[in-house]
């Protein structure tokens, strides 16, 4: 069975993906991870992270996959000791100078996508230092896949889910080269998904050193906003494999990873869930399973650019829109307390709700709840809609918690 890991970026996100079923979860530190500009975690959060995890059975991964300096990478080396009592499972390394390290202090160690890796006599070396599983390079279709992972002494993981980058692997100076700010480094800024605009120039004059025969016909990019002709072609889609569960399953890898610790926690719960009943529902009848229309669906109503299958198949859509979800999230209010005996909440709002909106809410212990309303009472009287400015109870199908974001769930005007 694939353990199917999921992306923590805060407390609210690692709750929201283990009550939706992750196997696995995987975050990251300040300064050593690719996603910076996330929240993010402390050392002295890894032993809380560990015990909530514990509460599910399920493993932990932390992220140092940055590009690492001498001082860095010192820094880190010396951190490993603590990192280890406080009983995380393993590093996701990109600096393969750590694995040694790593395995004698009673972690894990996973080589990160970041390393590339493309063939099977990669995984054999990284099995001699002592790795035990590297994430293969997702420019990689899914009969590569199959076979370096037939012949691989270490366990194999995959991306199935979220974001693609437009470089290799994530190896991309864009962001570097126009704001410096290094995605090899965790901070990207993401200049890849602006609109550009893109010129053909023709020239008389030969450009090509000692080529006379060679014409001068050179692209250039103009990073100006241009209403007659904009793209973003830097910019792929979205990986969406949850079409294609049963051929993942047979290449017999052994970890399938979302991507997402810079997303909400709605998006971490939803992704999580869907992907947890389709993997379940292959697992339990291979030979009935068929695919529910609904997943796609409901995968479309969180944040994504559109989807395709990056090169698993093919080569991936190069062309992807902004925020292609269904549901755009408003801030409307905070839970005051929760009715354990008749499970209502009482939610003091200030926006309008009423009988059949969607609301979403969230907190550390409670993670990520979707709910449409069906049930309000004020002062114990049965309503139908509450003004901004006002305290209602609300019938909840589970559990929330004092202090928890309300959000209301409006349907974008331009969605299909």
């Amino acid at each position: 069975m694939p353990e199917l890991l999921a992306p923590a970026g805060n407390f609210i996100s690692l709750r929201a993906v283990l009550e939706n079923g992750a196997d696995a979860v995987y975050f990251g530190l300040d300064e050593y991870n690719m996603r910076a500009n996330a929240k993010n975690f402390s050392l002295d959060d890894l032993s809380k992270i560990s015990n909530i995890a514990g509460e599910y059975g399920a493993k932990t991964y932390l992220c140092t996959n940055i590009i690492l300096k001498e001082s860095q990478i010192i820094e880190l080396k010396n951190n490993l000791e603590k990192i280890s009592s406080s009983e995380i499972d393993g590093l996701i390394l990109s600096d393969i100078g750590l694995i040694e390290d790593t395995v004698s202090n009673g972690l894990e160690a996973h080589v990160s996508v970041q390393e590339n890796v493309t063939n099977s006599y990669t995984l054999k070396t990284l099995h001699k230092l002592g790795a035990k599983r590297a994430i293969l390079s997702r420019e990689l279709s899914i009969e590569e896949i199959s076979e370096i992972t037939k012949k691989s002494p270490i366990e194999t993981e995959v991306f199935i889910h979220g974001a693609m980058c437009m470089a290799i692997s994530g190896r991309c100076f864009l962001s570097y080269g126009l704001y410096g700010r290094s995605a090899n480094c965790g901070d990207c800024l993401q200049p890849c998904r602006k609109n550009w605009t893109l010129t053909f120039e023709e020239s008389q004059n030969d450009l090509v050193s000692n080529t006379s025969d060679v014409a001068d016909e050179s692209f250039v990019i103009s990073g100006a906003y241009d209403d007659s002709y904009r793209t973003n072609f830097f910019s792929p889609k979205d990986m969406c494999m949850i079409e294609h569960i049963p051929e993942l399953i047979k290449t017999g890898v052994s970890s399938f990873k979302i991507e997402g610790r810079a997303r909400s926690p709605d998006y971490g719960a939803m992704v999580t869930g869907i992907y947890r009943e389709a993997i379940d529902s292959y697992l339990e009848n291979p030979s009935e399973y068929k695919i529910n229309p609904k997943w796609m669906e409901e995968l479309k109503s969180v944040f994504n650019r559109g989807f395709d299958t990056g090169f698993y198949f093919d080569i991936p859509c190069q062309t992807s829109e902004t925020n292609q979800s269904k549901y755009v999230k408003k801030d409307i209010g905070q839970v005051v307390n929760f009715y354990n005996k008749v499970s209502v909440a009482e939610i003091r709002v200030w926006d309008d709700l009423k009988i059949g909106d969607r609301i979403m809410i969230q907190g550390e212990t409670t993670g990520s709840i979707t709910h449409t309303i069906d049930s309000m009472q004020v002062e114990g009287v049965d309503v139908d809609e509450v003004s901004k400015n006002s305290n209602v109870g609300v019938l909840m199908p589970s559990k929330v918690r004092k202090n928890d974001f309300v959000y209301k769930l409006i349907e974008r005007p331009h969605s299909d």
